[in-house]
């Protein structure tokens, strides 16, 4: 650790809930909750997902995961059993599906109707739940806006009451924070309660966590990320009784560093994990290209379940995901393409030298537990409550991954390493994303670049929802333009950004955009910023697509060519903000 920290600047409260009291109320409700049976456990005579899980691992056989991200209920429904039954005719077997909650699911019950709505779907009654988990004789997976949101213990119910036996997202506590909901207390007391209900449960519930989607991403080190992963199973297991289950892929683009995860993470688990999803950030719109893209990372993720089971699911990702929802069809292709993969493996898996494999997880043990053990000595010399996990999720959201690798990661001090510390082991996503907006200013036309340095710019960027990829790209090649940036975050609401731009004198906001809200969002901000009479260019990239009203294939559509009806411009790349700001007046010029 750089430097000593103080309790006021992660818990400046007088006095949070009691956490005696929040542990009791979880376990208590535990009494009041019937665990429900689904058709996956009741198919297979098990108890959980747990149970099942071990067995497969004893059996040797890989399992895999679908995920599913239509927003009807009754069409999700209908997509599972078309899935299952297409793959059981050929004699595959789908062991899990995943499902992409709206991030309207994070907010209490009685909330939901007037909060924005994404692409994904939306359970409003316990008959739905109940009806989703009926449909295929497949493990559901909840992983998204239950655990780690305001809404985490009415989900939670929700979910198991249902049959229901594996619960995320707790690294969602840290990013993924929802419009107009800014109390973070309430949100980590909720997770504290529905974790410790479960760990009451006669069943066992994994509380999976993707760490992927929480800090793991944004670290530079990917030791940190490990330790983090450490941090949150002694909060989960040590602190709250309940059972943790570590997720990763989305973002791992190596195989190395793939394999090394996993068999980091089998050596310090007792218990079965829930998947390991596929590499997403390497899909582009050529759908020949993704194939290989895909043969290459399954291939060495069956090969690593093969040698050392951990009971990760695996997540073969459709090659039309990058573009838009897979439909059931798309789902089925992919699924057919991993279990052939999967019968070849075992020709691959003598071809690998795992000990290459094994040097990298013992720098991924040695520098997470490093992390683990230097963020609780932190924590706890500045007064934080190391047995208290409410004080440490709300002590580790607050943080950032920024200052919690600065504070406390692994790695050997340097001045010329990103976060002052040079990384055990490099976190690939950030090394790419640094390539990226390398690239984009090594190509940038001299007189354009030119032009930006010499107009005085200040940029406000934001997210309009949790993915920050797209928002760092934009920091980096706005500061090489000597471009002011002021950080709007991510999920953004729109007063706060209309307002941050306003004070801040911005000369143009510059948005990020990915779960199907970029009309919607888009209109949002355009009506705040009317009400304080600011009328500045919003340029929008990334996922410029939304849902339209009154779908009947809940797909959404490009809304692209409609943005500039609503006041913004359309990126569908970072080139062309580029050259629009390039060619903009010269600011005094503008201001006649």
């Amino acid at each position: 650790m750089t430097a000593p920290i103080d309790r006021a600047l992660l818990l400046p409260e007088p006095e949070l809930p009691d956490i005696a009291e929040l542990i009791a109320e979880g376990r208590k409700l535990a009494r009041s909750v019937s665990p429900g049976r689904s058709a996956f456990l009741d198919h297979y005579g098990v108890s959980s997902e747990a149970e099942y899980k071990r067995r497969c691992m004893e059996e040797g056989r890989v399992m895999l995961h679908a995920q599913i991200g239509l927003q009807d209920t009754g069409e999700t429904r209908r997509a599972c059993a078309e899935i299952w039954e297409r793959l059981d005719k050929k004699g595959y077997r789908l062991d899990r599906f995943g499902f992409c909650f709206d991030n309207s699911m994070g907010y209490p019950p009685h909330m939901r109707a007037g909060m924005p709505r994404g692409v994904s779907m939306v359970m409003e009654t316990e008959e739905e739940w109940g009806l989703l988990t009926a449909a295929a004789p497949v493990a559901c997976h909840f992983g998204d806006f239950v655990i780690g949101q305001p809404a985490a213990v009415e989900n939670a119910v929700m979910a198991i009451e249902a049959g229901g036996t594996t619960l995320g997202n707790l690294a969602q506590l840290y990013t993924y924070r929802l419009l107009y909901m800014d109390d973070d207390v309430q949100r980590a007391a909720a997770s504290v309660k529905a974790i410790a209900m479960t760990g009451a449960l006669p069943i066992e519930v994994l509380i999976h966590s993707n760490n992927d989607d929480g800090y793991g991403p944004i670290f530079t080190d990917l030791a940190c990320c490990f330790g983090l992963a450490l941090v949150e199973r002694h909060i989960v297991n040590d602190l709250l009784g309940g059972t943790y289950a570590a997720s990763f892929g989305n973002m791992f683009r190596t195989p190395l560093n793939r394999m090394a995860y996993q068999r980091a993470l089998e050596r310090i688990s007792d218990a079965p994990a829930s998947m390991i999803y596929g590499n997403t950030t390497l899909y582009d719109m050529d759908h020949t290209e993704n194939r290989a893209i895909l043969a290459n990372y399954l291939t060495f993720d069956v090969a690593a379940q093969m040698d050392r089971p951990t009971g990760h699911a695996l997540v073969p990702i459709p090659v039309t995901e990058y573009e838009r929802i897979p439909d059931a069809n798309e789902i089925v292709e992919v699924h057919v393409f991993a279990n052939r993969l999967i019968e070849r493996a075992a020709k691959v898996q003598p071809l690998i030298d795992f000990a290459v494999v094994d040097a990298v997880a013992d720098d991924l043990i040695e520098g997470g537990e490093r992390f683990r053990d230097n963020l609780l000595k932190g924590f706890a010399e500045a007064g934080i409550d190391t047995t208290n996990a409410l004080e440490m999720l709300l002590a580790i959201l607050r943080a950032g991954p920024r200052r919690l690798e600065a504070w406390f990661g692994p790695g050997v001090e340097d001045e010329a390493a990103p976060r002052g510390k040079r990384a055990m082991v490099a976190m690939e996503n950030i090394v790419e994303l640094e390539r990226m907006g390398d690239d984009s200013l090594a190509a940038l036309p001299p007189e354009q670049a030119a032009a930006i340095r010499s107009r005085g710019y200040t940029a406000c960027l934001a997210s309009t929802d949790v993915h920050e990829y797209g928002k760092m790209l934009l920091e980096q090649v706005m500061q090489g333009l000597d471009v002011g940036v002021l950080d709007g975050g991510v999920n953004a609401d729109p007063d706060d950004l209309a307002a941050l731009a306003r004070d801040g004198e911005a000369d143009f906001i510059a948005l990020s955009t990915y779960n199907g809200i970029a009309l919607s969002y888009l209109r949002s901000l355009r009506a705040e910023m009317a009400k304080i009479d600011l009328d500045i260019p919003v340029y929008v990239g990334g996922r410029l697509n939304q849902v339209p009203e009154g779908s009947n294939t809940s797909l959404p559509v490009d809304v692209s060519g409609r943005l500039g009806d609503a006041g913004g411009t359309a990126c569908p790349d970072l080139e062309t903000m580029l050259a629009s700001l390039a060619a903009s007046p010269e600011r005094g010029d503008r201001a006649a």
